[in-house]
């Protein structure tokens, strides 16, 4: 599945947060989407869920536009794992799963043994068989992300969407998640905030700030030291992880004379409004 965003922008409240945003990403390629708090990762994402319009642009899935499919022939297409996930109470971890199947069925149509299947075959992939029966609510936050990435699996769709996977997750479960998905050998286009893990994990990323594409590419091809000061604040060493031998990015505070940092102040240097739509970023 390849996906293509052209020129897409988007409003929030007549605000524009996104403005005339390229992006594309091959089949089976894994895209990282990367910016400061407020640059509008979350929004642009929003148009690729379906919702959010976008106010510009269009969103294609191999050459068709996204907007124009009916819902159900979208969600054949791309699953997503948005941000803010609500489960509902008392559901196990395979009812949980098994809704991931509701954009192949008929309205009130039950489940098949194919479709239980699926289900055991994808929670086994992503390691949460032996949590089959058990409900959801008791499970750790890394263990939940695992079963709404097996739901999102049952789609059996192309294209995998992802907003901030690992935000929340001890170390030990972001590294398992982001593995996880690097194998699923699906197009990927993830919203990321660790620029360490964008670089190790993805084949290229996008750079937003202030709504805008400020760079893309391969990640050691953009995320150079001076850039990353440029468009973080921050002081950076890249260069090659001395243990997996991917592409490594440390970070620190910028020094400066007198004590502080060289970080610029969000609401000084963006401006109010800016960071009032930033706030307003839904996943």
């Amino acid at each position: 599945m390849r996906l293509d965003l052209v020129g897409v922008s988007a409003r929030i409240d007549a605000r524009p947060i996104v403005n005339g945003v390229d992006l594309a990403a091959g089949p089976g390629e894994f895209v990282a989407l990367v910016g400061p708090n407020g640059s509008g990762k979350s929004t642009l994402l929003r148009t690729v869920y379906r919702t959010l319009r976008p106010s510009g642009g269009v969103v294609r899935l191999d050459g068709q536009d996204l907007w124009r499919m009916r819902p159900r022939q979208a969600a054949r297409h791309r699953a997503v794992l948005p941000q803010h996930n609500q489960v509902g109470d008392g559901l196990s971890v395979a009812e949980v799963v098994a809704t991931g199947r509701h954009s192949h069925k008929r309205p009130l149509e039950g489940d098949t043994e194919a479709d239980r299947a699926l289900v055991t075959t994808a929670l086994r992939r992503v390691g949460m068989d032996w949590a089959a029966d058990r409900l959801m609510t008791t499970l750790s936050g890394g263990e939940r992300q695992r079963v709404l990435l097996a739901r999102a699996l049952v789609q059996e769709a192309p294209l995998l969407v992802l907003d901030e996977p690992t935000n929340h997750l001890d170390v030990g479960s972001q590294l398992l998640l982001l593995d996880l998905i690097r194998s699923l050998g699906l197009t990927l286009l993830a919203a990321l905030h660790d620029l360490d893990q964008a670089a190790a994990y993805a084949d290229q990323v996008v750079v937003l700030r202030d709504g805008k594409v400020a760079g893309h590419g391969p990640p050691l091809e953009v995320l150079t030291p001076a850039f990353i000061e440029e468009i973080f604040g921050v002081r950076a060493h890249v260069g090659t992880h001395p243990i997996t031998g991917r592409p490594h990015i440390a970070v620190a505070s910028l020094e400066r004379p007198g004590g502080g940092t060289g970080y610029r102040d969000q609401r000084s240097a963006e401006g109010e409004s800016m960071v009032k739509a930033g706030d307003r970023e839904a996943p």
